[in-house]
C-alpha cells in the first residue's frame, strides 16, 4: 500500500553542527518535529531515518579528492591552505569533528526520500535536513558541504530514469544545483531569489538560461530587495506553472528555504508566513496533475529558527498530508517548552501579527520590476506554452 508521505528525521541530522554562533542550526529541525508531534501531525510511523550516502553516491556529483579533503578536515589531518582550496575552514565553512559523517547524513535523507517516491512507496517525502544547494563538485560554499539536491538528482536520472524539476525559493539562489545540471536538458530549475546585487552568491540573473543542451532549461527570478507576500506569490506561481507545463516532468524536487521571510537576519525581502503556507500548495497539486504525485521537498535557509523556520517548515508537511488546523495557536506545549530557551519571544499563532515590519514605499514600483523580470525569464516558453 502507498502511503501518502514520509517524514525523514533522526537525531544525527542534528550532528552537522558548526559552532554554536554559527546562523546554519539545525536545531530547527528539532523545533519543526517538536511542533508537528505537539499538534499530533506527525507520529512514529511517519518518521523514516536518513542513511549515510556512500562515497560512491556522492561521487555522482561530488570529486573524489575533495570527499577525501572533507574526510580529513572532520579528522584533523588537513592542513590549512589545504582545506581554504577547498572551501572549507572558512568564515561561512567551519571544520567541525564528523563533518563528512554529518553532510553524509543530509545526503542520504534526501536520497532515502528519492527512493521511497520513486519506487512507489510513498506519493511524497520530506527530508527538512537537506536543500543544502550552494555545494559544488570540488568546494564547499555558504554553508554547504555536500549538496544533497544535486546528487539526489543525479541519483534520479541513473537508478530511475526520471526528468526532474527542481525549484528552489529560498532567497538566496540555487547556484550548485543550477551549475551542476546547466548543460542537461532532462533537468530543469526554477530559482525564485533576491536578487543577487544585494545578496550572495551574486548569481542566478535573468539571462543564466543553460549550456548547450541544457539551454533553455534554466529558469531564474531575480526578486528586488523587499519584495512582499503579493509579488513573490505572483512571480513563484505563474513561474512555475508556466515551467511546469513546458518541462513536463517525471517528479518535482523543492528546496523551501525559509529565509524570504521578513525576520530573517541574513536577506533583504519582507515576505510573512502566508507564502510558506501557499508555496508547497501549488507544488502539491502540480505534483499530482503533472508527475503522478511524486514530490520531494527538502529544507534550505532559515535563520531565524525560532519564529519563522518551524511554522514555515510545519506547512510542507501538513501539505503533504492534508492535514487541517483547527487552531490558529500554536501548541501550549510546544511554547512553553522552548520559550525558556528562546532569545525571541516566540510567535503564538500560525499566522504573523499585523504590522509585523514598516510599509514599504516603494512596493508598486518593486512590485512593477518583479513583473518586468518575470516576463524576461519566461519569455521564451510563454508562446510555446500558450499554442
Amino acid at each position: 500500500m502507498t502511503k501518502e508521505a514520509v517524514f525523514i528525521f533522526s537525531e544525527e541530522l542534528l550532528n552537522y553542527r558548526f559552532s554554536n554562533d554559527h546562523p546554519f542550526n539545525q536545531k530547527r529541525l528539532q523545533l519543526t518535529v517538536d511542533l508537528l508531534t505537539k499538534m499530533n501531525a506527525v507520529t512514529y510511523e511517519d518518521i523514516i531515518p536518513p542513511r549515510i550516502a556512500t562515497d560512491e553516491e556522492l561521487q555522482l556529483v561530488h570529486d573524489p579528492a575533495y570527499i577525501n579533503a572533507v574526510k580529513q578536515a572532520g579528522s584533523g589531518t588537513l592542513s590549512q591552505s589545504k582545506a581554504e582550496s577547498y572551501g572549507l575552514g572558512t568564515e561561512d565553512t567551519p571544520i567541525f569533528k564528523g563533518m563528512h559523517e554529518a553532510s553524509a547524513r543530509l545526503v542520504g535523507g534526501t536520497l532515502t526520500a528519492v527512493d521511497w517516491v520513486m519506487s512507489g512507496k510513498a506519493k511524497h517525502a520530506v527530508n527538512l535536513g537537506g536543500g543544502l544547494h550552494h555545494g559544488f563538485r570540488g568546494k564547499a560554499s555558504g554553508f554547504c558541504i555536500y549538496n544533497d539536491s544535486s546528487v539526489a538528482i543525479k541519483y534520479i536520472q541513473e537508478k530511475y530514469g526520471g526528468k526532474v524539476l527542481y525549484v528552489d525559493t529560498d532567497a538566496h539562489h540555487g547556484d550548485g544545483v543550477q551549475w551542476s545540471f546547466y548543460d542537461d536538458p532532462d533537468v530543469c530549475t526554477l530559482s525564485i531569489h533576491e536578487t543577487g546585487r544585494y545578496l550572495f552568491p551574486g548569481t542566478g540573473a535573468v539571462n543564466e538560461r543553460g549550456h548547450g543542451k541544457g539551454y533553455g532549461f534554466s529558469f531564474n527570478i531575480p526578486l528586488d530587495a523587499f519584495t512582499e507576500d503579493e509579488s513573490f506569490l505572483e512571480a513563484y506561481e505563474l513561474s512555475l506553472r508556466e515551467v511546469i507545463a513546458f518541462f513536463k516532468p517525471d517528479v518535482i524536487l523543492t528546496q523551501n528555504g525559509a529565509d524570504a521571510h521578513c525576520l530573517d537576519p541574513l536577506t533583504h525581502l519582507s515576505s510573512t508566513i502566508n507564502i510558506y503556507r501557499e508555496i508547497p500548495k501549488l507544488a502539491h497539486k502540480l505534483a499530482h496533475e503533472y508527475c503522478e504525485g511524486r514530490w520531494i521537498a527538502v529544507g534550505g535557509g532559515g535563520y531565524d529558527i525560532w519564529r519563522v523556520v518551524p511554522r514555515a517548515w510545519s506547512h510542507i508537511w501538513m501539505e503533504m498530508t492534508n492535514f487541517q488546523l483547527t487552531d490558529l495557536k500554536l501548541p501550549k506545549e510546544w511554547l512553553e517548552r522552548w520559550q525558556p530557551e528562546s532569545p525571541v519571544p516566540l510567535i503564538e499563532t500560525w499566522d504573523d501579527p499585523a504590522a509585523l515590519y514598516e510599509k514599504i514605499p516603494r512596493k508598486k514600483d518593486i512590485t512593477e520590476k518583479n513583473r518586468q523580470t518575470l516576463e524576461k525569464a519566461l519569455y521564451p516558453i510563454l508562446s510555446k506554452n500558450k499554442k
